[in-house]
């Protein structure tokens, strides 16, 4: 199915209008980890785009714990890493800027093994994919999981050649949402959204998003509008389309599609749903 914005995602997004009398406890309280030595950015790129999509109070987890604060957004909690759940938080995401360390591998197991909604990406999932262990957790887990591999992680989770993703997309997503028991985002061009029943194709989007930290600005907008009240398929399929369309209208001023930032990104992205909703 193709993602159309007034027939399919419109009435999905429209739960995010917000009341008079409202306040952020409303809005979801979630918890990310990542952020390894050296990629730090990647879950404060996760954590900003959260933010600007809305959700109420956000944790970020860091590996690499020199950092105390956000400076460019100090909205943003950082905690170490063991905190996160004793936050109580509504939904998690592991992934970004992760790492493969045994920090990493052990923050993983407890995800998994919670009871809340989650998002995986990037090393989260290459972690999945070289343990059998994590792969039966996935599985069997009674909570909302979306996973959000690019090609090459697709792949890993396949254990069979990148190319063979790229040849046979739909088969991919299909297969990954059945074997994981889980919703999957296959990103690239016309990114796949699948359950395991049915699969939307997504044409938004341009190659301007082919630069770094693209996809953890994406998995923190899957986070935000699955942590505001929308189904885990309204999410991931409002997300792709959203971060999608925020390029479009990028390139309309840009038409090269050269130089868009992830940091850039989430910003078009807030102005993207804000018109949508008009």
């Amino acid at each position: 199915m193709t993602l159309r914005p007034s027939s399919e995602l419109l009435p999905a997004l429209r739960q995010l209008i917000r009341p008079l009398d409202t306040h952020k406890g409303l809005y979801g309280s979630v918890g990310i980890l990542g952020g390894a030595s050296g990629m730090i950015g990647a879950a404060l790129l996760a954590g900003r785009a959260a933010l600007h999509l809305g959700v109420g109070k956000i944790w970020i987890g860091l590996l690499d714990s020199r950092l105390l604060v956000d400076p460019n957004q100090p909205e943003l909690m950082i905690v170490a890493t063991n905190q996160i759940l004793k936050q109580n938080p509504s939904h998690l995401l592991i992934g970004p800027g992760l790492g493969q360390s045994q920090q990493a591998t052990e923050l993983l197991h407890h995800c998994l093994m919670s009871s809340l909604p989650l998002v995986l990406d990037a090393d989260a999932l290459n972690l999945i994919a070289q343990e059998s262990e994590f792969q039966s957790q996935l599985r069997t887990r009674a909570a909302v999981t979306i996973i959000t591999p690019h090609p090459a992680e697709a792949a890993r989770l396949l254990q069979c050649p990148t190319e063979t993703v790229q040849a046979q997309r739909e088969t991919a997503v299909k297969t990954l949402s059945n074997e994981f028991c889980c919703h999957t985002i296959l990103k690239g061009s016309n990114t796949l959204i699948a359950n395991q029943q049915e699969i939307w194709i997504n044409t938004s989007g341009n190659s301007a998003l082919s630069s770094a930290g693209q996809g953890d600005v994406l998995s923190g907008v899957v986070l935000a509008l699955l942590a505001q009240g929308l189904s885990a398929i309204e999410a991931s399929c409002c997300a792709a389309y959203l971060h999608g369309s925020a390029a479009d209208s990028w390139r309309k001023k840009h038409p090269n599609g050269i130089g868009l930032t992830a940091s850039e990104t989430y910003l078009l992205v807030r102005e993207e749903l804000n018109l949508q909703l008009n």
